[in-house]
């Protein structure tokens, strides 16, 4: 029986790394590993094994990458989320961010198509 436990155990350690490298991945480097999220899919979760066992990957990748881990199932998606309160310089750069996106988006769709 402890060569199974073993297993399992190993088994869980490969998940959070896995999961801990997507986290750390989908991090944008300006904001200084602030803003962490990950948004696991269907397909993705089958892969992974359980949903009880991948959130609780979930929340130790996210202790290893500092952060205040929560998760959230919606429509069969699984949303791994930092939330960390995020220091006054790091919101202004991300809203910043946020405002010329939009910017872009409103002249883009003011643009004339060629079709």
């Amino acid at each position: 029986m402890p060569a199974k436990d073993e297993l399992a155990r190993r088994r869980y350690e490969k998940l959070v790394e896995r999961l801990e490298s997507l986290m750390r991945g989908a991090l944008k480097p300006e904001y200084e590993g602030y803003y962490g999220q990950l948004i696991l899919g269907a397909d993705d979760l089958a892969e992974m094994g359980e949903l009880k066992d991948v959130r609780r990957a979930a929340r130790e990748a996210g202790r290893r990458l500092d952060w205040k881990t929560t998760t959230h199932l919606v429509d069969g998606r699984l949303f791994v989320l930092d939330e960390r309160e995020v220091p006054e310089r790091i919101e202004r750069l991300a809203g910043d961010a946020a405002a010329a996106a939009m910017d872009r988006f409103w002249e883009e769709s003011r643009r004339p198509r060629l079709t």
